[in-house]
C-alpha cells in the first residue's frame, strides 16, 4: 500500500503541472521534439498493438470496452510485475546479499527494490491510460505526465541508490578512523540537492521549458556570490583538501606555520589547535591547506644527531679508544636501529675536537626516545671521564711576545 499511496501523491502533484504543459502542446514539441517524438511513437505502437490484438482475438467486442478491459489487464500486469520484483527478484538479491563479504550490496539491494517497484507501477498506469482512447487534450496530459513520473522515480532511484553507497563509505569511514567521516553529513546533503536540482532541470528541459535563461541567470548570481564569499568558499575548498589527503586527525600533535599544539577539532570554516602552552589557536582552512604541516604523530622513528665536544689536550690514540667505545655503547641498545649508528672523530672547531654521532630510535614515542637519550648520555660521560679525558667549552689562549710578558712580569712584581 505505501506504492499506492506515493503514486498517488505524485499524481496529485503532477496533474496541475502537466494539465498547464498540454493545454498548448505544439510549443512543448516544438522545444523538445524528440522527446515528444518518442512519446508518440510509443503510444501510437501500444495503441496499434491493443487493435491488432482486438480485431485477431476478439473482433466481437466493443472496441471501447475491449480497450477498458485492456487498460484492466495492464493495470493487473504491472501489480503481478511488481509483485515479482519485490517477492522474487529482490528476495532473492538479497540473499545473495547476506553470501557476500561486502556490506554494500547489502544496503544497495534494499534501497534500489521501492524505486524498481514504483517504476514498474507507473509504467503500467501510464500505459493503461494510454490505450483509453483519450482526447488529444488528455492524451498530452498523460504524456507528459509519464515523462515527468518516470524520471521522477529514476531521480528517486538515483538518490536512494547514491545515500546506499555514501552510507557504506561513510560506515568504512568510521572502522578506519578517517576524517572523511566528520563531513560524510555535509557530503550527503550536498550530493541530494545537487542531484536534486540536476534532475528537476532535465525534467523541466524534457518537458520543452527554456531552462537556458534559467541557468544563464544561476551563473551570474553564484559568480556574484562566489565574489562576495571567496573567503568562505576557500575555507570551505579547504576544509575539502584537508578531508581528501588527511595530513591530520583529530588528536595528532602536528605544526602548521609557525602554531605547533594537537588539533582539536577539524570543521568546515576552520581547524583548532591546542598550543603546548594550553592556549587555542583558530587557524581557516585556507591557511592549513597552503602552509606546510608537520604531523609530529606519525613519527616512525627518532633520528638523534648530536656532537661532543673534546679538549685539545686529546692524544689520537685516546680519541680512537673513546670513538669504538661510544659506537659499542650505541649499537647495544636493542631500541636503536644498529643500521643507522654512526660515530666518527668529525672536526676540529675553535675550542674543541668534535665526535659526531648519529642514531636512530626504532620507538617513535617521545617520552621513551628521551628516556633512552639521558642513558646514553649518562653513559657517554662516564666513558669520557674514563679515559682521562674532559669536555671542551669555549677557551681563548693569548700568545704575547716575551718582552711584552716581561713587562706584564714587571708590572705585577
Amino acid at each position: 500500500m505505501s506504492s499506492f499511496r506515493r503514486l498517488f501523491f505524485l499524481s496529485a502533484a503532477l496533474v496541475p503541472l502537466t494539465a498547464l504543459l498540454a493545454a498548448d502542446p505544439a510549443p512543448a514539441a516544438t522545444a523538445a521534439p524528440v522527446v515528444a517524438s518518442r512519446a508518440h511513437e510509443v503510444t501510437d505502437l501500444l495503441e496499434r498493438f491493443v487493435s491488432w490484438i482486438h480485431a485477431r482475438y476478439a473482433p466481437g467486442i466493443d472496441d471501447q470496452l475491449f480497450h477498458w478491459i485492456a487498460c484492466g489487464l495492464l493495470l493487473l500486469l504491472a501489480i503481478l510485475l511488481r509483485n515479482i520484483i519485490r517477492n522474487v527478484i529482490f528476495h532473492y538479491l538479497k540473499k545473495f546479499a547476506e553470501k557476500t563479504e561486502t556490506t554494500l550490496d547489502d544496503k544497495l539491494f534494499p534501497a534500489l527494490e521501492d524505486p524498481a517497484a514504483m517504476l514498474v507501477m507507473v509504467l503500467g498506469i501510464f500505459a493503461s491510460l494510454t490505450v483509453l482512447q483519450l482526447s488529444e487534450r488528455m492524451d498530452a496530459i498523460v504524456n507528459n505526465g509519464a515523462l515527468i513520473a518516470v524520471l521522477g522515480v529514476v531521480l528517486w532511484g538515483f538518490i536512494r541508490a547514491g545515500g546506499a553507497v555514501l552510507d557504506h563509505f561513510e560506515e568504512i569511514a568510521h572502522e578506519k578512523e578517517m576524517t572523511v567521516a566528520t563531513f560524510m553529513p555535509l557530503i550527503k546533503k550536498t550530493l541530494f540537492v545537487v542531484t536534486i536540482v540536476v534532475g528537476l532541470i532535465i525534467i523541466a528541459d524534457s518537458l520543452g521549458a527554456k531552462v537556458g535563461a534559467l541557468l544563464t541567470s544561476l551563473g551570474i548570481g553564484g559568480l556574484a556570490f562566489a565574489l562576495a564569499a571567496q573567503d568562505t568558499i576557500a575555507n570551505l575548498f579547504g576544509s575539502f583538501v584537508v578531508v581528501m589527503d588527511q595530513p591530520f586527525r583529530v588528536g595528532d600533535n602536528v605544526k602548521i606555520g609557525a602554531s605547533t599544539g594537537m588539533v582539536e577539532d577539524i570543521g568546515l570554516r576552520s581547524t583548532k589547535i591546542r598550543l603546548l602552552d594550553k592556549s587555542l589557536v583558530v587557524i581557516p582552512n585556507k591557511a592549513v591547506a597552503t602552509e606546510p604541516i608537520t604531523n609530529l604523530t606519525r613519527f616512525t622513528g627518532r633520528r638523534v644527531e648530536q656532537v661532543l665536544g673534546l679538549t685539545y689536550d686529546t692524544r689520537p690514540d685516546q680519541m680512537e679508544a673513546l670513538v669504538g667505545e661510544l659506537r659499542q655503547l650505541i649499537t647495544a641498545e636493542p631500541e636503536i636501529d644498529a643500521a643507522s649508528v654512526h660515530v666518527y672523530f668529525r672536526d676540529f672547531n675553535a675550542s674543541s675536537v668534535d665526535v659526531w654521532l648519529v642514531y636512530v630510535v626504532k620507538a617513535p614515542d617521545f617520552a621513551a626516545h628521551m628516556k633512552l637519550r639521558q642513558k646514553l648520555n649518562l653513559a657517554f660521560m662516564r666513558a669520557v671521564e674514563a679515559h682521562g679525558l674532559s669536555f671542551a667549552f669555549p677557551t681563548q689562549t693569548l700568545h704575547l711576545p716575551e718582552p711584552v710578558m716581561g713587562r706584564i712580569a714587571g708590572a705585577k712584581n
